[in-house]
Parts: structure tokens; C-alpha cells; sequence
């Protein structure tokens, strides 16, 4: 079909095909909704916007009928890969299946549509809500008291950081490193640096552990702490946790807990357990928060009883009569987000707790567990493991001298493949410690029968052989693009791509 001054749109672009930009869509007069009278007056733009405000000339906006705009998303939607759709193995992501039962728990009207400027009188469920989920990670955790306001991981490593440099301060110490693994998560050295510490890498064992012989050459005065969680990056157990938290105690720092793989150890063991003073949460990664697309996510940080005076506020308390109420820590290092935190997230991962209970997120643990060393038992042989001890919740094999591969298999090219297969890619190149890494976490929400069928895909990539994986994907509506270009050099906006000239694509 075409429309004057539009693009021709025809039915194969459903599937496959270049989809055009709804700027191409566009024709002169067209519009997508129309309102009813309001009895509300018009008013003329130079009424109400001061004259040096004003655009000598009208946005360029796209011009499109309200049938043309629907089908344009519901096509560019067909051809979205999402957890709904199937296995998103990314690993270290945990991009799992999150209940609908927590999104009609967030959905609520009593939760939705409370302001948070109310009075804590008048919204005592809300405080109580807030109560019940910070002493729940507590008790997850073993940690002494949380807050819940750090709106994702990041800012909960953040958050953590500051704590830690608040009590350094009070002790009246200024060190200046914080330690972190080699085989970290990109987060951390980039939190370290914004709280303003200098980071320094310790370089793992042969088994792919953090060695307390290794760490004590970098323990010394100036050392704030060390930043590391575990299982490890490479779903590894470190074995020797507790000996490492001794040292850099002994040395006067404090022990870090990354809570990305907290998914690992509920209800067997506790960070607190392990040594650790400060815990930050994802609770997108792990209590059923939707996780990707730039949030809203969610990353409370939990600290021992100690450091408690530090922690952000205010925080939710429970007077002896059962009433809830706000107080502020002693020695607050302040918010570090507005309000009271993605207070709707909150409601998300409280729903899916309750609906656990303790025993159900010992089962979430282990069933994490067993999916990934299952999956392992598939493609050991075919790729190589680069490191002999169990896996926790996941995996992390590599093509590099792998046995059924012949050495010529690329990791970015088994992604590109198994997209064709109908599962969305692993994380790759990552950890950085490991060549031609794919990283697997099929999380606990997968079943037998889908976690075998990612296994026979990834099998059956490396029999079809590294020529048939370097043209992937040829079946998907958009081929194989530069990433390394598209990092580079973004395009982002219809203008940009313009800009640009002939050759670059236009976003859609």
C-alpha cells in the first residue's frame, strides 16, 4: 500500500525486510488521535511562551495516520526478543522470568497512587511494606539494617563506597585504594573511581579464586577495603572467603559484598557469614524486578549494626506500639535518591518474597545452581572450561581450544548463531579473564526441556562449524551489524542519521 508523500508499507515487513522510520512514514497533515471539545479556551503559542522563546520554525516532527503509527510499533514490537519470549541466558545479568503476580501486586491503587510526600500517619501500609522488605534482606543477608533508596545496582555500589569512606573518616583515617578481583564486574572500578578512591586489581589463582597469599601484597595502610562478591564473576565459590575477610580486616579495611550472585546463596549461606561488612542488593537480578531498558531497578544496600548510622535516610522505624515512622541516622552520609527510592520495584521483589517464603528462596538458589552445572554437563567436551570447580548459578565456557570446535569457532559468532536457533545470546568476552568467553546463566526459571534445547543448539552450532557461524544471523529481520562501529559512533535521533549522510542508518 502507499500514501501520498508516505512510504510504500506492505505485509513481509511483519517479518523480515527494512523497516522504514516513522519519519518515512510521514505525510503533510496527517495525525494519529484527535480529542473531543474540552470547553477549555485555545490559546495561541505567542500567549503563553515569551517571544525569545519561541522556534522561528516548527519542530521537525513526524507526520503519521493513527493506523500507520500502530502498525509501524506492533511491527518494530514482532521483533523484540524479551524474557516473556524465551531463554535469556545472559550471564551475570540474571535475566530471568519475573511473576506477574508481583506486577499486579505493584499495580494495587493503595501502593499506586500514594504520593510520596504522604504523611507517614496516613500511609503506615506503605512504611509497613518498607519495614517488612529492608528487614527481610537483612535476614537474607545477616546484615544488621538497609536502605532501600538506591535506585539500581550501581547506586547501591555507590552508596556502599561512600558508607565505607564516611566510617574511615570517623575512625579518622583517609586510605585511598579499594581492591577488587580481576575478574570484577564493569561496575566496580568504575564505582571506586566515583567515590573517589584509586582502583587496584588483584589477579586470580589458577583456579580462578581470589589466593590470600596473592592479597597480602596489596594489603597495607592505605587500603580502604576490598570490593568482590561470590560466588566470583566466574560463578565460581571463593572457597577461602573467610580468610580473605580476616586479612583485610586485620589490615583495616572492609569487606565489599557485589550482591549481583546473591541468587546463588540464598537460604545456605549469608554474606555475613562469609566476613563481609556492607552488601549492596540487585534486586532486579534477583527478587523479580524487571531488569533491563534502563530500569526502574532497584539496589538497597544492607550494613553490619556497626556501620548502620552511616547508611542513607531517612529510614523506615517501628515504634513499640506497631506504628511505623521515619528517622535519620546518626551520622547519615544523606539520600542518594529522591524520595523513598522506585518505591513501585520495591512492592515488585516484597510480593515475590512473600510469596517464596525462606524455603522457596532456598529453592531458588538451588534449583540457579543446578540449571547451570546441568547445562555445563551438556557442553563440556564440546567447549572448553577453562576452570576445573563446580559452577555455581552459572557457567562460563569458551571456544578458544575447544575440543569439538577445532580452535576456529568464535564466541561473537555462536551469539550471532544462536539467534537463529530462537534463544537470545550469552553474555560474551566476558569475564575479561577468559579468551572467547561465553557466560551462561539459565537461572532457576528455566525449565529441563528448555535448558536442553539450548544445549543441543549450542552443540549443534560448533558440529555446523565456524564457516556457518560467521555468516549468522542471515534468518533475523536485521543481519549481522558493527558493533564496534555502533559504539563509536551513535546515531541516535532522525536528525543525527541525516547528518550523517548516505550509508548510516536512521533509528526507527
Amino acid at each position: 500500500m502507499t500514501a501520498p508523500g508516505g512510504r510504500a508499507v506492505s505485509a513481509p515487513l511483519l517479518g523480515h525486510g527494512e523497516e522504514p522510520t516513522v519519519f518515512e512514514l510521514s505525510a503533510p497533515g496527517r495525525r494519529a488521535a484527535s480529542f473531543r471539545t474540552t470547553g477549555v479556551p485555545e490559546w495561541s503559542a505567542e500567549e503563553l511562551i515569551p517571544a525569545d522563546e519561541l522556534r522561528s520554525e516548527p519542530p521537525a516532527l513526524a507526520e503519521v495516520s493513527e493506523r500507520d503509527l500502530v502498525a509501524h510499533m506492533t511491527r518494530l514490537s514482532h521483533r523484540q526478543y524479551s524474557v516473556d519470549l524465551g531463554a535469556y541466558p545472559l550471564g551475570s545479568c540474571t535475566m530471568k522470568y519475573n511473576p506477574k503476580v508481583c506486577d499486579e501486586a505493584a499495580a494495587l491503587e493503595g501502593f499506586a497512587n500514594v504520593h510520596p510526600a504522604t504523611p507517614a500517619s496516613h500511609a503506615q501500609g506503605w512504611l509497613e511494606l518498607l519495614w517488612g522488605l529492608a528487614h527481610a534482606l537483612c535476614e537474607v543477608t545477616g546484615m544488621g539494617r538497609a536502605t532501600l533508596q538506591p535506585p539500581a545496582g550501581a547506586a547501591g555500589e555507590l552508596t556502599g563506597l561512600l558508607i565505607m569512606r564516611a566510617w574511615h573518616q570517623a575512625q579518622g583515617r583517609s586510605p585511598g585504594k579499594v581492591l577488587i578481583p580481576d575478574s570484577a564486574h564493569g561496575t566496580n572500578p568504575a564505582s571506586v573511581s566515583l567515590a573517589g578512591y584509586q582502583t587496584v586489581s588483584v589477579e586470580s589463582d589458577e583456579r580462578g579464586l581470589v589466593s590470600p597469599d596473592v592479597l597480602r601484597k596489596y594489603l597495607d595502610g592505605d587500603v580502604a577495603g576490598m570490593m568482590l562478591t561470590n560466588p566470583n564473576t566466574l560463578g565460581l565459590f571463593e572457597e577461602r572467603i573467610v580468610e580473605v575477610g580476616r586479612l583485610v580486616h586485620d589490615a583495616g579495611g572492609l569487606l565489599y559484598y557485589d550482591g549481583a550472585n546473591l541468587n546463588a546463596i540464598m537460604g545456605i549461606t549469608k554474606p555475613a557469614v562469609m566476613g563481609f561488612d556492607i552488601v549492596h542488593l540487585n534486586l532486579h537480578k534477583t527478587f523479580a524486578v524487571p531488569h533491563g531498558g534502563g530500569g526502574p531497578g532497584a539496589g538497597p544496600v544492607a550494613v553490619t549494626t556497626e556501620l548502620s548510622e552511616f547508611l542513607p535516610g531517612p529510614l523506615v522505624a517501628r515504634a513499640d506500639d506497631g506504628t511505623f515512622y521515619w528517622e535519620q541516622p546518626a551520622r547519615s552520609i544523606g539520600r542518594t535518591h529522591g524520595w523513598h527510592g522506585n518505591a513501585l520495584a520495591l512492592v515488585r521483589a516484597w510480593a515475590y518474597i512473600l510469596s517464596n517464603g525462606s524455603e522457596g528462596l532456598r529453592q531458588v538458589s538451588e534449583a540457579a545452581v543446578l540449571n547451570a552445572n546441568w547445562l555445563l554437563s551438556r557442553l563440556r567436551g564440546t567447549y572448553a572450561v577453562p576452570y576445573g570447580s563446580p559452577p555455581m548459578h552459572e557457567t562460563v565456557v569458551s571456544t578458544k581450544d575447544a575440543p569439538g570446535t577445532n580452535g576456529q569457532l568464535r564466541a561473537l559468532d555462536v551469539a550471532k548463531r544462536l539467534l537463529e536457533k530462537g534463544f537470545h545470546a550469552p553474555t560474551v568476552y566476558f569475564p575479561l579473564v577468559v579468551a572467547e568467553a561465553l557466560m551462561i546463566e539459565p537461572t532457576e526459571t528455566e525449565s529441563p526441556e528448555t535448558i536442553a534445547a539450548l544445549a543441543d543448539a549450542l552443540l549443534e552450532i560448533a558440529r555446523e562449524g565456524a564457516e556457518v557461524a560467521a555468516l549468522a544471523p542471515t534468518t533475523t529481520p536485521v543481519g549481522r551489524v558493527d558493533e564496534a562501529r555502533a559504539a563509536r559512533r551513535l546515531v541516535l535521533t532522525w536528525d543525527a542519521a541525516r547528518a550523517e549522510g548516505p550509508g548510516v542508518s536512521a533509528p526507527a
